[in-house]
């Protein structure tokens, strides 16, 4: 049974890493004692030891080993035979490019798709949409495609912000850079909050967390959904 919670970000205002994901955690990788994490976004350009050491820090507190899968030689066999997978935040393209490189995209899909259990935050949940011509980070790689895992049949913009009246901020905002990814694209979109996440049982997408997530379809107005609910309308 196909298994993953898709979250906008790692660490909310007021809590460490993860930490306000711990409970569901416990119950996603119930029964699993080890799973790979995949470092390669290097938020901030941190070596893949570095970022792999505050993940295996988080795990630590739920009793589940964390080991890098730049630490094996064969990442192919490795995501084929691991019970668990959890892919960080960073940039998008870096974790991309990287995926590309060695030739993961595929069975890290077939390997979520068969019902090992996975958690993405932030670019690590960009490529579970069908692209990721909707994140936020700047391309400063360019990786093989922008194509991905498509394990939800829409996009993903983590880390979605609204409008703030009275800002004198004169860049683009999210809604705009959105709409402007419609000029060219026809699938939806999702903006996921601070502090949620969507949850994948089986054949259910689920929108989870306190806040309501906004979406953006092409050509119609973009409109808000409450938490719990389910999305396997947006195709």
């Amino acid at each position: 049974m196909k298994s993953a919670i898709i979250a906008s970000t790692s660490t909310i205002h007021g809590s460490g890493y993860l930490e306000y994901l711990t409970p569901i955690l416990e119950t996603h990788f119930k029964g699993v004692s080890e799973i790979i994490f995949i470092p390669y976004a290097r938020p901030g350009g941190i070596s893949h030891d570095e970022y792999t050491a505050i993940a295996k820090k988080a795990f630590a507190k739920i009793n589940i080993k964390i080991i890098g899968l730049h630490e094996y030689k064969n990442p192919v066999e490795a995501i084929t035979k691991t019970k668990g997978i959890f892919t960080g935040g960073g940039n998008t393209f870096v974790l991309v490019n990287q995926l590309y490189k060695n030739k993961i995209i595929k069975p890290l899909k077939e390997a979520i798709e068969n019902g090992t259990p996975y958690l993405g935050t932030s670019a690590g949940s960009n490529i579970c949409g069908l692209t990721i011509n909707t994140t936020n980070d700047m391309p400063i790689v360019y990786p093989p495609s922008f194509k991905t895992l498509g394990i939800v049949p829409f996009n993903i913009n983590p880390h979605y912000l609204d409008p703030i009246n009275g800002s004198t901020h004169m860049g683009e905002t999210r809604e705009t850079r959105i709409k402007e990814f419609h000029q060219f694209n026809t699938q939806p979109v999702i903006g996921l909050r601070e502090g949620s996440w969507i949850e994948i049982k089986n054949k259910s997408i689920t929108l989870r967390g306190k806040l309501d997530a906004r979406v953006f379809s092409y050509d119609k107005a973009p409109y808000e959904i409450t938490t719990n609910t389910d999305l396997t309308f947006l195709k």
